[in-house]
């Protein structure tokens, strides 16, 4: 049974109403943003994503169409100790009722769009769509490799990666004066930096099918350029909402995981070559780039997947920004900073801290590696 938000009602006969959040609505699981904790909830039929408090989200989460708001208010008042009124079930379901998340609610109106084509932009700077409809095309990609997202063939796969890399770092010497020819060699160079963007390609694509596999949808495949520069993307919408923090970390992770695997049948050609060989040496440059192009996407930075993923894994929303912005209040206002909770502050502090120092050992790590170049 659906609730009107609008009618008129004693308070008996309002609490004894049994309104019902729509089905399809997404709601996610607790995220610490800022000194606070929230969820996000999102109509998935075009509405924005909006966030709510932990006391909001314990009603919303229990308008199932079974339970009454007289029952829903006594569970709200065992776990925090305070009744509810009548205005502010009012307040809830008018709020829930203007953004049609209720059944039996009038659909919002569509907003008004202009219309337009598959570009967006300019020939310098802009996108392109390259499907129609992005979510039915990594549908059939799912359904094609479904079989092998398993973990009997996943796990084989990940082992052989890591290995891979293992070797790669053996012999990271020789693989960098190998590249370093390579960027002294313009054909192989633009053959190699071809592959990488195919790469690229099939990174992006990666990340929608793993959204189609746990449950996320893809919104948009096409092409973003500033040139001289264009990639692939591909934009995964509703990951927030999946079930787990794994299944939110497979789907960011999963670019990287396909820059990997596309890497190796390259590694065991490379192998197959005596040292010296100039296809081997075109391939090390291949095996180093791309393996860097992938482990650097791991790294906890923003916009970097691996950054998406540590949020996921620690169930925290904007973390760079929000700990930025705790360490200017640890600076200027000590007494704001303490109001934070405990493991907010340990969790702000110890990223802006730990990113810090990260980005110092990359730049140290990168100019090293050029200092051994040039004095050799």
């Amino acid at each position: 049974m659906s609730g009107n938000p609008a009618r008129p009602a004693d308070s008996a006969g309002l609490l004894s109403h049994r309104p019902a959040l729509r089905p399809d609505i997404l709601l996610s699981p607790a995220l610490l943003h800022g000194p606070a904790t929230v969820h996000l909830i999102k109509d998935p039929d075009g509405g924005a994503a909006f966030e709510v408090g932990v006391k909001e989200y314990f009603l919303i989460a229990r308008l199932d169409g079974v339970r009454s708001l007289a029952e829903i208010g006594d569970e709200y008042a065992d776990a925090f100790g305070k009744r509810l009124g009548e205005p502010h079930w009012r307040r809830l379901l008018q709020l829930l009722g203007a953004r049609s998340l209720l059944v039996g609610a009038p659909p919002r109106p569509a907003p008004a769009t202009p219309a337009s084509g598959p570009f967006n932009g300019t020939l310098l700077r802009g996108t392109m769509r390259l499907v129609a409809d992005a979510d039915a095309t990594t549908g059939r990609l799912h359904r094609l490799l479904r079989p092998a997202l398993r973990a009997p063939v996943l796990v084989p796969l990940a082992a052989l990666m890591a290995a891979m890399e293992v070797l790669l770092a053996s012999a990271l010497p020789r693989l960098g004066d190998d590249t370093w020819w390579l960027f002294h060699q313009p054909v192989a160079l633009v053959a190699v930096f071809t592959l990488l963007w195919l790469s690229t390609a099939l990174h992006e694509l990666a990340h929608g099918i793993a959204a189609r596999h746990y449950g996320g949808t893809v919104s948009e495949i096409g092409l973003r350029w500033r040139l001289p520069m264009a990639v692939m993307y591909c934009t995964v919408d509703n990951y927030r909402y999946l079930r787990t923090r794994w299944h939110q970390c497979a789907v960011a992770g999963a670019g990287a995981f396909a820059n990997l695997l596309f890497l190796l049948p390259f590694l065991a050609w490379w192998a197959a070559l005596p040292d010296g060989d100039p296809t081997r040496r075109v391939l090390s440059g291949l095996l180093l780039l791309g393996s860097a192009q992938a482990l650097v996407n791991l790294l906890p930075l923003p916009p970097l997947d691996g950054y998406t993923m540590l949020g996921h894994a620690l169930r925290v929303s904007h973390l760079a920004p929000e700990s930025g912005r705790y360490l200017r209040l640890r600076l200027n206002d000590r007494q704001a900073a303490a109001a934070y909770p405990r493991r907010a502050r340990t969790l702000y502090l110890g990223y802006a801290v730990g990113s810090a120092l990260l980005v110092v050992l990359v730049l140290a790590a990168l100019a090293t590696g050029l200092y051994f170049q040039l004095v050799h």
